[in-house]
């Protein structure tokens, strides 16, 4: 799925910018470039971070 279609990054762009540590939306779009430019995916990589960081808290280690 496409997250910004300002720079047509998809949903797996914005997941393996998490991956690699991404932690912020400022974060993301220096990896991905979403929400770099206009700025109306940023509350959708915002609730994909949210979603990551309860994936890891979730998981037992």
């Amino acid at each position: 799925m496409f997250v910004c279609l300002c720079n047509g990054v998809t949903s797996q762009a914005v997941a393996e910018a998490v991956a690699a540590g991404a932690s912020t939306t400022k974060d993301v779009a220096q990896a991905c470039g979403a929400g770099a430019d206009c700025g109306r995916c940023r509350r959708t990589v915002q609730a994909l971070l949210r979603s990551s960081a309860q994936n890891r808290t979730a998981r037992p280690t």
